[in-house]
């Protein structure tokens, strides 16, 4: 009878546990509704209200998770004997009350003030070309993150704490590994693609091309991947993203005239995004096993999606007659192999991140983490950035941007004080190989699913293997459970080398 009333008290503690935890959940997607909200719909003047309402949602959501309660039941909980899955929402609920105890509340609602605030003069500043324009405002965000590192652990290095908000199991120290990885073995395949004699397709795609026919065009393909319209909605944003939950995951894109393909692989993207958060098990919703799994396998979904089915051979075969369909004087004679050689151009000159190909992408990057890790430890001034982004991206692409709206101001990452996301990029990229490795070992002739239009298995596997478990393990554990493999950059390099070298004919590379 005794170990019965443990047992039922335990029940009991993690029952007011949850629904804690259940109401911390449903704040943070709240303002996620308010955030997609103020970056697609709201009227431009709605930013003064919008900041107090997001900041006054931090404030309730920091006061529940560091409150003396929750600090109680958490203790209680560490010695309760628990079942595998309740332990993976206590450790990871520990995680974040911890991080967030630390930091004064007063900050927390800075924080959300500032950076709310921060995005329309963000926009203002790419639109005039103007970084003088945001300057101040960064370095407000700057100065306000290293001491939010600060008050979590003094005594580390305030760009290492930063970076696991978004990636807390992997560390730094394996972000600057392979990035330091794909920078020294991408470069010179860059340049040997350059000073290739190969004559791809590469103006496919050249001339304009209606973006009321190209949104008709995005809204196909996400037909044609499977995309959930009952649970979903494509709608347009400067910067392309996708937010949302297991039940309303929503996707936005952008399109410009001459640049139809960019705006496809965007979708495509996002896309990849929204599944990932559409297949978290609904019967978890409101727990950490219903919640993603940090922006490393977010980003893998995406990259996954975006490159090794959308920028792929088998891809085009299925799709290219419904590009045709929507641009028939455009792209009436192309081929699939054309359409395939134009989805994989490696440009000579791009700036842009979002628009870049699947190789220089990674050294846009690589200017990134560079640059605001050096800004957060304290080694770069904010009146500096503009110098600084210009000259590493001649040393490490071979261009130098004209303006600031090309250069600096062109990511929106950093007035959302986001320090410590960009890494997640090229690391989801390195995973998504390897899933997409372990996939075409248990798929039998899935290249030939892609090419019929039966996306099904595809997703059933990442459900199966990423999706349904949420956040019960740890990156390194669920890449482990996917794979039967640590972490490895060698999918990645041996993919890219194997596929450009034969698209650009480089005997050192196939």
């Amino acid at each position: 009878m005794a170990s019965e009333a443990a047992a039922d008290e335990a029940s009991d503690t993690y029952s007011e546990f949850i629904d804690k935890v259940e109401r911390l959940t449903n704040l943070g997607h709240a303002g996620g509704v308010l955030g997609w909200d103020q970056e697609v719909m709201m009227p431009e003047g709605g930013t003064p209200a919008r900041s107090k309402q997001r900041s006054a949602l931090s404030t309730v959501t920091h006061e529940i998770l560091t409150s003396d309660e929750m600090a109680e039941l958490l203790d209680e909980l560490e010695d309760e004997d628990l079942t595998d899955e309740q332990e993976a929402v206590v450790r990871e609920v520990r995680r974040k009350h911890d991080r967030a105890a630390r930091v004064p509340q007063d900050l927390v609602e800075e924080i959300s003030q500032v950076s709310s605030e921060a995005m329309p003069v963000w926009k203002e500043a790419r639109e005039e070309d103007d970084f003088s324009t945001f300057a101040p405002t960064l370095e407000r965000l700057v100065e306000l993150k290293r001491e939010q590192a600060e008050h979590i652990d003094p005594d580390r290095d305030p760009y290492e704490v930063l970076f696991e908000d978004y990636e807390p199991y992997l560390g730094v120290e394996t972000a600057e590994r392979v990035l330091d990885r794909l920078r020294e073995e991408l470069v010179p395949l860059i340049d040997a693609i350059r000073e290739s004699d190969a004559d791809l397709a590469t103006e496919t795609f050249s001339g304009e091309f209606d973006t009321d026919t190209q949104e008709e065009l995005a809204r196909d393909v996400l037909d044609t991947l499977g995309y959930d319209w009952d649970h979903g909605r494509l709608d347009t944003a400067p910067h392309p993203f996708s937010s949302g939950n297991q039940f309303d995951a929503r996707v936005t894109t952008r399109f410009s005239p001459d640049e139809p393909l960019g705006a496809l692989m965007a979708t495509v993207h996002e896309f990849g995004h929204a599944t990932y958060t559409l297949g978290l098990p609904r019967e978890d919703y409101g727990t950490p096993l219903g919640d993603s799994r940090d922006m490393t396998v977010h980003e893998s979904q995406s990259r996954l999606w975006e490159n090794h089915v959308g920028r792929s051979r088998a891809f085009w075969e299925r799709f290219l007659p419904k590009v045709k369909e929507r641009f028939p004087d455009k792209l009436d004679d192309a081929s699939v192999d054309d359409v395939y050689e134009a989805a994989n151009e490696v440009y000579e000159d791009n700036l842009i991140r979002v628009e870049a190909d699947e190789l220089t992408y990674h050294m846009h990057i690589v200017v990134r983490f560079e640059i605001e890790r050096d800004l957060i430890r304290g080694d770069l001034d904010v009146e500096d950035v503009p110098e600084v982004w210009n000259d590493k991206y001649e040393e490490y692409l071979g261009i130098r941007p004209d303006s600031d709206a090309e250069g600096c101001l062109q990511d929106i990452h950093w007035s959302h004080g986001d320090f410590g996301y960009f890494p997640t990029y090229s690391l989801g990229s390195v995973l998504a190989a390897q899933l997409f490795d372990a996939a075409e070992d248990d798929i039998e002739n899935l290249d030939e699913k892609v090419a019929e239009g039966d996306f099904e298995p595809l997703h059933d596997w990442l459900t199966e293997e990423i999706h349904r478990h949420g956040s019960r393990y740890t990156t390194d554990d669920l890449i482990r459970e996917a794979t039967g493999e640590e972490y490895t950059a060698d999918y990645f390099l041996d993919y890219v080398k194997s596929k450009y070298g034969e698209l650009y004919e480089l005997d050192d590379y196939q």
